[in-house]
């Protein structure tokens, strides 16, 4: 992944970056594999006559965000669902979803529509679950600061649950390992509390003599550990994370920064609910990291109707 900063795309631009073409074939063919279809849909082909065509319709079935439907539609273009299905978008992801909105179509054979139809519903009323809880989430923390993801994901599914994420509104934090550094408690565990600043800035200049990174961010769960990366040399260190802390603690973080002007950036995180985000936002922090956007979300209730306009005698 390029250190690109994802987060300065347009919304279809983040799909295409953030799930490749390569990546949709890879989650569909191992969600399929693991479905049995390449071993034969028994119940399918034991009833439902062979060849006959059909339309079906993603149809929600209860108000949200949806997000998704983009990549399905791309995703039939690709193997293993190229020319077997075609889907169709009726909305654009991002948009608000109301109950029994159809927000897509599948075209197809019968057998085939049936087949691939769990494989479908799973990934988009998960992505709209994430989506959904999401939104929630920037709605309740309001205008100035950044509802930010984690890495918190499904094993497998991390690209596309981090698209969802941009449906919703949210911003992404980093996307891997690999493009940008995050220290955090268990990184510093060994760190005696008087060479931490010495150990930390030899670390960031490794680490950004390595490669091209999106951001260095370090953890710290008590004030004067704050002060302590707040006396780094300008430049090293672009977001504190600040961990567990309460709305106090957090007003006299951005006071402290502030004092110093730092051009450093502060994020609260640790157990951040829809009930604490407003007041963890008030406090004066520019972002806001919330696990469970995508751990904690129930997926949107998506179905599939099929329309058959002629029932064989």
């Amino acid at each position: 992944m390029e250190t690109i900063d994802l987060n300065k795309l347009a919304l279809p631009d983040r799909g295409l970056a953030l799930v490749p073409d390569g990546e949709l074939t890879r989650v569909l063919a191992s969600a399929i594999e693991e479905d049995g279809v390449l071993r034969g849909d028994i119940t399918t082909s034991s009833i439902v006559p062979e060849g006959r065509e059909v339309v079906a319709e993603f149809v929600s079935r209860d108000s949200g965000v949806l997000a998704g439907m983009d990549l399905l539609v791309r995703a039939s273009q690709l193997a293993p669902l190229a020319g077997r299905v075609r889907i169709e978008a009726c909305l654009e992801d991002g948009r608000l979803i109301t109950s029994g909105q159809v927000v897509g179509r599948i075209h197809g054979t019968w057998r085939d529509v049936l087949t691939f139809e769990r494989t479908l519903l799973n990934l988009v009323s998960r992505l709209c679950g994430v989506a959904t809880r999401t939104a929630r989430f920037v709605a309740a923390a309001g205008n100035g600061v950044l509802v930010t993801d984690s890495r918190k994901t499904t094993p497998g599914l991390r690209l596309m649950e981090k698209y969802a994420v941009a449906c919703g509104g949210g911003y992404l934090h980093r996307i891997g390992l690999d493009d940008a550094v995050m220290y955090k408690d268990n990184h510093l565990a060994a760190v005696a509390p008087e060479s931490l600043a010495s150990t930390l800035s030899e670390a960031i200049r490794r680490a950004r003599a390595d490669r091209s990174l999106r951001f260095i961010c370090v953890e710290v769960d008590r004030l004067q550990q704050l002060d302590v990366v707040l006396s780094l040399d300008m430049g090293l260190v672009d977001i504190v994370l600040l961990d567990n802390m309460d709305p106090s603690t957090l007003r006299e973080a951005v006071r402290r920064r502030d004092a110093c002007e730092s051009r450093m950036l502060l994020e609260a995180s640790g157990g951040v609910t829809l009930e604490t985000v407003a007041a963890i936002a008030a406090t004066g922090v520019e972002r806001i990291a919330v696990g469970s956007i995508t751990h904690g979300a129930t997926w949107l209730d998506i179905g599939l109707d099929i329309q058959i306009d002629e029932v064989p005698r």
